[in-house]
């Protein structure tokens, strides 16, 4: 169950040639390839391009009409080996993935992709995850492109430009037999607006008729001597090939302005930002025309030559908006301007940051400094009557920045606020199942002490922040195991190692397991079972308990431990079961057996669990049936305050409010309305032998009769033993 539903939009997918398509990127780029008559499209969900994979599988009933075969990839090395369908074949096919981290997991297949060069258009769609507001390392798509020598397209963000761009993809591939890497940057994929659609086209020529007519050419295969002349092939046939498919077809775009004597290079995907950045700067209008001229990189490799020529002849000074290191881009324009004998000064980083997201602000900023230099005239000026017209040029700080008086105030405000409000890290969502799994953890440590912790890429990295502080690494998805294997060594304390369900599918049996049977790995590997592949969006995964109508689920990940040779395992059912969970632990880290040691603990996922129970909840509560749900809260008479349940949980709804005892100076724990009553707090008092003060209420919609009866009596008997109390109190303090 993916974390958002297409089923509505996908019927948007249907429209024909002059209609108007309305919604969000990556629908437009899903009506794209179906216009461009693809085959068959696979992929690996991850930000930003999970919701592509969300419409692809929502929308499978239209694909199985046109003869498109999907699925979804074990991981981004089994999307990229996919594409070998179009190396023989005339078959356009398209792959997905998240960015560098998954091109590093396909580089071995795109390498020889690319080597051998394709037949049918090949596009592999990478979602461009770069900036703050990432959850990867800070690498670039550019890197690898310009080493194996596969075509970058990074168009502008608007659907015209992206639905073209796969169009242009598909087509650029063909004619120069070379894969093309389409990067989509985040705000790209979930930009809104339309464009005019056209029909969709069945492939031209289909999968199955691929296999009744199997086709070999040696000289695709990279195997020497092949191998050897692909290098020649690229450099001498596909690159040129490329080239003049791009100046012929005008992929890139040019936009004049009245400011001919400088110019603006920019990678496609920063165009709405630079014309935000020369609107601060009042040199564009409010329908994005700019004063100043743009080359506008919708290709950004291979770099064209001639292009870069033309539009530098004649300008003094041009400004390169290339974003992230390093500066590939820059480095070649420099390099052909040179050798062309132009003399035109080239800025880019010198002016602009070397390394982070080109937000635009960072834009706007550097594009002063570079009007200063070379253009200063058209910097706005202030212009007050009665003040000459050689007034003094007004700070860029004073056109869009707020004053500087108002910036220390708002800084002496965020100080007091940093003191009184305390961090609040990221962290595991409201019912999570994998939260009792590191209460576990950390109370078995508390008893046989500290130990080597490596994390995996999930949601279980959040045990690396407070309150757990768990970890000390994490490798990549699925390399948990894996990046203990080097503590492969006698010792008196195991190493453990966490994975979840997801890394476990993606790449952990074979690297991670498989490799801990075969060195007789003495550690202990926990994996978490929360039935999908939750950090990606909630998708099912072979082990999800979800039934699927095109997918095979419900293959058990203990079977398929054992299967590779594990012989000591042990399942947890129910992870919130936090005093079972911590006794596992501890018989997996004082065990006499050997080999490796691996818990699988299951809950399902609460974010899905709660996507899946709420609606049905309120229909049944809406049709007047009978339904409870569980609540739990502190009784703050109870309650001691000294919020160990806190230390140990870190629940979002487990929170502090004032006891309302004057002999209490100490808050008491408070469970506020976000509880979803998974029993965390309670089982992790227990377990922690703390105080009672967890109680669980059952809140009932739609009572029945006898519901009703017995909550008069409580009420009574509750409200007699109350005011026998009051009148015994009252009694004795006379």
């Amino acid at each position: 169950m993916a974390e958002r539903s297409f089923k509505k939009e996908v019927q948007q997918l249907r429209i024909g040639a002059g209609e108007e398509f309305r919604g969000e990127g990556i629908l437009a780029v899903t009506k794209a390839l179906l216009q461009s008559g693809v085959g068959y499209v696979a992929g690996y969900q991850g930000s930003p391009i999970s919701h592509l994979m969300d419409v692809l599988a929502d929308a499978q009933e239209i694909l199985e009409e046109l003869g498109v075969h999907f699925e979804t990839s074990a991981s981004e090395a089994t999307a990229a080996a996919t594409l070998a369908a179009s190396v023989m074949y005339p078959i356009r096919g398209a792959v997905t993935w998240k960015s560098t981290v998954g091109t590093n997991v396909a580089s071995d297949a795109l390498a020889n992709l690319a080597s051998g060069g394709v037949t049918g258009g090949a596009l592999v769609i990478v979602g461009e995850d770069y900036g703050e507001g990432s959850s990867i390392m800070q690498e670039r798509t550019h890197a690898f492109a310009m080493k194996s020598q596969i075509w970058l397209l990074d168009p502008r963000p608007n659907l015209e430009s992206m639905v073209k761009a796969v169009e242009d993809g598909f087509q650029l591939s063909e004619a120069s037999n070379t894969p093309v890497i389409l990067q989509l940057r985040i705000r790209g994929c979930h930009v809104h607006g339309r464009f005019t659609a056209k029909d969709n086209r069945r492939p031209e020529f289909s999968l199955q008729q691929a296999l009744e007519n199997p086709q070999r050419d040696v000289n695709r295969i990279v195997l020497p001597p092949a191998a050897f002349l692909h290098e020649q092939e690229k450099v001498k046939q596909r690159w040129p090939a490329a080239v003049r498919y791009i100046q012929e077809n005008h992929l890139n775009e040019f936009f004049d302005g009245d400011a001919g004597d400088i110019g603006l290079i920019l990678q496609g995907g920063l165009y709405n930002g630079v014309i935000r950045a020369l609107q601060l700067l009042g040199l564009a209008d409010h329908f994005g025309n700019s004063r100043i001229p743009l080359y506008v990189m919708n290709v950004t490799y291979p770099v064209i030559d001639d292009e870069v020529r033309s539009f530098c002849q004649g300008k003094k000074a041009v400004l390169l908006l290339e974003e992230g290191q390093p500066n590939y881009i820059e480095q070649n324009l420099n390099t052909i301007l040179r050798q062309a004998g132009i003399d035109t000064a080239l800025s880019g980083k010198d002016v602009l940051p070397v390394a982070g997201e080109y937000t635009t602000a960072a834009m706007r900023d550097g594009l002063q400094k570079f009007l200063e230099r070379h253009h200063p005239g058209l910097l706005p000026r202030l212009d007050v009557p009665g003040v000459a017209a050689a007034a003094p040029q007004m700070e860029i700080s004073q056109v869009a920045r707020p004053p500087k008086e108002h910036a220390l105030v708002f800084q002496e405000h965020a100080q007091k606020l940093a003191a009184v409000v305390p961090p609040r890290p990221a962290g595991f969502c409201t019912g999570c199942p994998e939260r009792p799994i590191f209460s576990a953890l950390t109370l078995a440590q508390e008893k046989l002490g500290e130990h080597h912790v490596a994390c995996d890429i999930g949601c279980h990295l959040f045990s690396i922040l407070p309150p757990f502080n768990l970890g000390a690494t994490t490798m990549g998805y699925g390399l948990g195991a894996s990046s203990t294997a080097a503590f492969n060594v006698p010792s008196s304390k195991r190493p453990i190692s966490i994975m979840g369900d997801g890394g476990f599918w993606h790449n952990g049996l074979a690297s991670g397991i498989g490799n801990a049977v075969f060195n007789k790995y003495d550690g202990v590997i926990i994996i978490i079972d929360n039935y999908y592949s939750a950090a990606t969006g909630g998708q099912d995964i072979p082990s999800s308990r979800a039934r699927n109508d095109h997918r095979a689920t419900n293959n058990p990940i203990e079977n398929a431990v054992r299967g590779v040779g594990v012989k000591w395992v042990r399942t947890l059912d129910r992870t919130y079961d936090v005093k079972r969970g911590e006794a596992l632990i501890e018989e997996a880290l004082t065990t006499k057996a050997t080999g490796p040691k691996v818990i699988i603990a299951q809950s399902e996922c609460m974010l899905n669990k709660q996507r899946r129970v709420k609606p049905a909840f309120n229909k049944a509560v809406k049709e007047g049936k009978r339904m409870v749900k569980e609540r739990f809260g502190v009784d703050p008479d109870v309650c001691s305050g000294d919020h160990a349940c806190i230390r140990l949980s870190g629940c979002p709804s487990l929170s502090i409010k004032d006891s309302g005892d004057p002999l209490k100076e100490d808050p008491v724990a408070y469970v506020d309305n976000s509880c979803v009553g998974c029993g965390n707090c309670g089982e992790v008092a227990d377990a922690a032998v703390l105080c009672p003060s967890f109680y669980r209420a059952d809140i009932v919609h739609n009572p029945s009769r006898w519901d009703q009866f017995l909550a008069r009596l409580r009420g009574r008997i509750i409200g007699f033993l109350q005011a026998r109390r009051a009148a015994y109190l009252e009694h004795h303090s006379l």
